[in-house]
């Protein structure tokens, strides 16, 4: 990765093409995850970063002007991974909504306990008290889960003929008991499997759809 992001600046004068600048970029993201990962948001810095991927100062601040604003840019490519119209509209197609909801709930769990994304927001949690950037960043991870699923509600509410005065109200419950048991799991430490994730996915949407009447 090095070698190319070096060979991309040395590139004639003129304006790259549009699928090297997002490659460029792509490389950039995932160095500076790894940075964050191993060091840590408080013990990296963008000049590390720099050194770490043999790439210019103007290279990195002609992206991002700040370490917040390259950690940003970090938590909103995983949330590209985390797109609910895979689950909601799985190929185009019309879904009910409690079989939504619960897709919606096992896959974002099942990814949130995986890999990188899992060490991101171990890292969050461990230093947003000290770096309120990382809790800002989180936070718009969050609404556009709860934008993405009060569209849905909203459409399904539509489609079955059945008022909904508060959509967002209802994605937003419906978002935090997720969070909230998620982060409970998480701060235990504890081995979840996919069975767990599922039967809490069931009890989760059962207990939202409960009080559908009322919405």
């Amino acid at each position: 990765m090095d070698a190319e992001l070096k060979r991309k600046e040395q590139r004639p004068v003129g304006r790259p093409r549009s699928d090297k600048i997002e490659l460029i970029d792509s490389e950039l993201l995932d160095g500076a995850l790894a940075a964050f990962l191993r060091h840590g948001y408080g013990g990296t810095t963008l000049a590390q970063i720099i050194k770490a991927l043999r790439i210019s100062k103007t290279t990195l601040y002609s992206r991002y002007a700040s370490k917040a604003e390259l950690f940003q840019a970090i938590i909103s490519q995983q949330s590209e991974g985390l797109s609910a119209g895979t689950v909601l509209h799985p190929g185009g197609a019309e879904v009910k909504l409690e079989e939504g909801l619960r897709a919606y709930a096992v896959r974002t769990l099942e990814l949130s306990f995986e890999g990188e994304l899992l060490q991101v927001n171990r890292l969050i949690y461990s230093e947003s008290h000290r770096f309120p950037e990382l809790g800002a960043a989180a936070a718009q991870r969050t609404e556009v889960g709860i934008r993405q699923i009060a569209a849905f509600i909203a459409e399904c509410a539509v489609r079955d003929g059945v008022a909904c005065r508060d959509p967002v109200g209802i994605a937003t419950a419906f978002i935090f008991m997720l969070r909230g048991w998620y982060v409970n799991v998480m701060l235990t430490n504890e081995v979840i499997g996919k069975m767990a994730i599922r039967r809490f996915a069931d009890e989760a949407v059962r207990a939202i759809l409960s009080g559908r009447e009322d919405w």
